[in-house]
């Protein structure tokens, strides 16, 4: 952030003092608002996001000592910097037990003033850093980079080049498992925010009761478990964006909130009376057909009109699958925990290129990790591969089962073929190879007592 995205309230009843402090920090590029009294501080902290505060501690009607309580008790987020005579000095030592980061005394020096604001803007801003930092960990934990190359992936890539630099809301729809996250990031990090907070919240995660709470934070008291307050995601997203995961799942309770937040920037703690702004850019990605659930009464029309102000489609993994052969070599060049190379045989590539991955991206990425892990020789072959709902057939290994469909076999030792064929490819599974097989798992141990079947 620059210094002119810092707001700064200054509060002083010296009408001298209070215009030289506004001049000074003016000059330093940050925005100052000034006022002359604590119920008037108290007013204007009720009434905008400010980062940091300068208080004096001596003022008529309500002192800068229960400022500072009500700004600590109630907008942690806020710096205090206590202003004080030499003689308060005691006090100001004081102010510092109960919260504020540093006191100056008067009269002061342009330096000291702008360095002690410098410092508590710094610390304020490496608490939202690590917040942010936490997010992001969590964000790329799990996540791949974006690879395709086909006419599917790169139309996406497209859409969401052009819509990165503005401003509009971006709603990203697609199956569980495409990437939308990824789509997500790509776009704010070609936004014109991208050096401001990128943060993520999944609607899916979070109960119904504690969501808007997370959105817009909440005040103390305000329910239970509310021991102090706390900001919320849009506080925290300030000046940045907004990512709202699985949109789609939000309470229906919290849908008109977020419209609102949407149109005017505009939105109150739980518990609290009084509306606060935040500049947020949101993007928003669901699995669900919002305009079914409009028709189904789930989802509010004019709100689903203010998040598609474009809308990206991510298609499923079954219409790029000229991309799996990409996406397995950057998953095993890039995600594979192993300190050897693995590779991965022709047949087995033929085989992911067949399959239709209903789990998309991310069932192509477990299914190789566990492959990798698994194979011999660290090459995959077919039969390394998990894969629930494909046929036995596919993975078989050299064909051992469908080379002699139609020959002059008994139908026995093609059963017998296919479920030693089957037992080979899950490893001896037992449970896993009967719900393949379609079987019960007491059929499955008397078909290899009765077949002979040897297991490895």
């Amino acid at each position: 952030m620059t210094k002119k995205d810092f707001s700064i309230l200054v509060v002083d009843d010296e009408e001298t003092f209070r215009y030289l402090l506004s001049s000074l920090i003016t000059s330093a590029g940050y925005q100052v608002d000034t006022v002359t009294d604590g119920v008037a501080a108290i007013n204007a902290v009720q009434g905008k996001l400010y980062h940091a505060v300068l208080l004096d501690v001596k003022m008529p009607k309500v002192d800068g000592i229960e400022v500072l309580r009500f700004i600590r008790n109630n907008y942690p987020g806020v710096e205090v910097i206590m202003l004080t005579g030499a003689a308060d000095v005691k006090i100001a030592v004081e102010c510092m037990r109960i919260g504020a980061y540093d006191f100056i005394t008067k009269p002061t020096t342009a330096d000291e003033l702008l360095s002690t604001i410098n410092r508590a803007l710094e610390r304020r801003q490496g608490l939202i850093d690590n917040i942010l930092m936490k997010d992001a960990l969590d964000r790329l934990q799990g996540s791949h980079e974006m690879v395709g190359q086909s006419d599917a992936f790169r139309r996406v890539l497209e859409v969401a080049a052009k819509v990165a630099p503005t401003e509009s809301t971006v709603l990203i729809q697609g199956p569980s498992g495409t990437g939308k996250e990824l789509i997500a990031n790509f776009i704010y990090k070609n936004s014109l925010r991208t050096e401001q907070p990128f943060v993520t919240l999944n609607c899916a995660s979070i109960p119904d009761t504690l969501i808007e709470s997370e959105l817009f934070g909440h005040e103390k008291g305000a329910f239970t478990d509310a021991r102090t307050t706390k900001p919320g995601i849009v506080e925290i997203a300030n000046k940045g964006t907004l990512f709202l995961d699985e949109i789609g799942d939000i309470s229906p309770v919290v849908q008109p909130k977020i419209l609102r937040f949407i149109q005017s920037g505009e939105f109150r703690r739980v518990g609290g009376n009084t509306s606060l702004n935040a500049d947020v850019r949101i993007l928003s990605a669901t699995n669900k057909n919002l305009k079914e659930e409009v028709q189904e009464g789930r989802f509010r029309e004019d709100l689903l009109y203010r998040l598609n102000v474009i809308t990206i489609e991510i298609p499923p993994l079954r219409d790029r699958k000229q991309d799996i052969p990409l996406l397995v070599a950057s998953f095993l060049a890039n995600r594979m925990k192993t300190k050897v190379t693995t590779s991965i045989s022709t047949n087995a590539m033929e085989v992911l290129v067949e399959y239709d991955w209903p789990g998309n991206i991310r069932e192509l990425e477990n299914v190789i990790e566990r492959a990798a892990i698994l194979c011999q020789n660290h090459v995959i072959e077919p039969q390394d591969f998990s894969i629930p709902n494909a046929p036995a057939s596919m993975l078989t290994s050299g064909g051992r089962t469908d080379q002699k469909i139609g020959t002059a076999l008994p139908i026995k030792e093609i059963e017998r073929l296919h479920i030693e064929g089957v037992l080979h490819t899950f490893r001896g599974n037992k449970a896993e190879s009967a719900k393949i097989l379609g079987i019960s798992l007491k059929t499955l141990y008397t078909k290899i007592q009765q077949y002979q079947i040897k297991l490895n």
